[in-house]
């Protein structure tokens, strides 16, 4: 049960690291004492995030509630208002957190540890979301890495901590009962099977994918068709799982080493973008800025049919269509409707970008910024502008037997495998009820290379 607030106490301060084990900020909170557990309803994060995203952390924040046995006290407003004011309500002098490196956790931060200081306390900064935090890995003139496989090694070489076990805490109660979670969690509707929440749910899937998964990563992880990845992704979002807990468990084996190598992937945008905040919304190689873009109303509507999963193209639509109808996307299909929207469409990758993080479960700026970049070439990737992505070819190829395609796209469900990648191809055309190709992809595939290399003349 919660300890009566009738004795000094440290502050805890979640937000992504909704857990109680392997959570050093919390183990070195409880080591000085009971331990106030807060989180703060930040409306520069609530509000731009999608309504999906806003469920999935309500939920995991009601999960974390009841592992306290409910003592997590839940504020809304301003980090640097409400903190403060708590710091003198509860007589403490401390607030323990994890480390934030983004754009704007680190500003916040920031202004939080200043407010505190002028209240007489201290904000302690302690451990991060990642097995290695940015900074700590860097190239031997002591710069960041840009490029991922030279990270890669590095990280390996670093290594991370051995997990630890749940913290024992003497959790404060909340002062009121509106700050507790029932009352101060707005209630959010979703039309999507949101995935259970919490920390014991993020451990039985990743313990299902542990045991029975994993040693086909290095194949499976590419085929949408089939359950190839651990879908881990939402949990590592907002902390019920750290990263750190999973290398832990990880062997040798080729699918290990893969699905390591992805953790790593994580790890490495965040470094980017902690170096480069501004490449969250702008291009990471400033001479791919001023690329030829397509605006107006034959953009707007071409958009508008990728957004609903309306191009023709079967693989980008069941992409599109997944989004919508889970909150989340298989990755390889990811690149795929990301490489059709920038190289075929000549859209701005930041419209889609956009998108994604409204609609995305387990939406993540340093990810999804920096995969959009990978994939439209302005990002870190070495020869990046014309990888294009054939939707015909990648359909083929990792969906073969169209198992993905017929799921989410029932208007072709009963084409043959020869021609449900490229519906177009039957005798009679496209099947009624689903559109004819938006665009030609080869057409389009020199267009883009095109603009290319007119770009390349404009910065030499």
């Amino acid at each position: 049960m919660p300890h009566r607030r009738d004795q000094r106490c440290s502050l805890f301060w979640f937000r992504r690291d909704l857990r109680l084990a392997d959570n050093p900020a919390l183990v070195a909170a409880a080591a000085e004492g009971p331990v106030a557990g807060v989180f703060v309803l930040d409306p520069s994060l609530w509000g731009p995030a999608g309504d999906n995203r806003r469920a999935f952390l309500a939920a995991s924040l009601r999960s974390l509630d009841a592992s306290m046995g409910g003592g997590l006290i839940v504020v809304s407003g301003d980090p640097t208002v409400e903190l403060p004011r708590l710091v003198e309500s509860f007589g403490a002098a401390v607030v323990h957190a994890p480390e934030d490196f983004g754009p704007y956790g680190r500003r916040r931060d920031d202004a939080v540890a200043k407010a505190l200081a002028d209240v007489g306390a201290q904000l302690r900064r302690v451990d991060s979301p990642y097995a290695v935090k940015p900074g700590s890995v860097l190239t031997g003139g002591g710069t960041s890495y840009k490029v991922f496989t030279p990270f890669f090694r590095s990280w390996t070489k670093h290594g991370w901590a051995e997990p630890l076990p749940a913290a024992e805490v003497d959790w404060v109660e909340p002062p009121t009962a509106s700050s507790g979670v029932a009352a101060a969690i707005p209630e959010v509707q979703v039309t999507i099977p949101l995935p259970d929440a919490g920390e014991d749910a993020a451990w039985e899937l990743a313990e299902a994918f542990l045991r029975e998964r994993v040693g086909a990563y290095d194949d499976a992880r590419d085929r949408p068709g089939i359950p190839g990845t651990s879908q881990l992704s939402p949990y590592l979002k907002w902390g019920t799982l750290h990263p750190r807990q999973l290398l832990d468990r990880l062997g040798s084996s080729p699918g290990e080493e893969t699905f390591r190598s992805e953790l790593c992937w994580r790890e490495f945008y965040a470094e980017v973008l902690s170096v480069r905040p501004d490449s969250a919304r702008q291009a990471y190689v400033d001479k791919m800025a001023g690329m030829e873009i397509d605006e107006g109303p034959v953009a707007d509507e071409r958009f508008a049919a990728w957004v609903d999963g309306r191009t023709g193209y079967p693989m980008v639509d069941a992409g599109m269509r997944q989004l919508a109808g889970e909150g989340w996307m298989h990755n390889r299909v990811r690149m795929i409707v990301a490489s059709f929207l920038v190289k075929d469409l000549h859209i701005d990758w930041t419209r889609g970008a956009r998108l994604f993080m409204d609609r995305l479960v387990d939406g993540d700026l340093a990810s999804n910024s920096h995969g959009w970049q990978w994939v439209a070439g302005t990002g870190t990737d070495a020869s990046p502008y014309f990888r294009i992505f054939n939707p015909v070819g990648q359909s083929k190829k990792f969906d073969p037997d169209g198992v993905y395609l017929r799921r989410w796209i029932p208007e072709i469900a009963h084409l043959p495998d020869r021609s449900i990648h490229a519906p177009w191809t039957e005798k009679t055309g496209a099947p009624a009820g689903y559109p004819p190709p938006i665009v030609d992809h080869d057409e389009e595939r020199r267009e883009s290379l095109d603009r290319y290399e007119q770009h390349k003349q404009d910065w030499a």
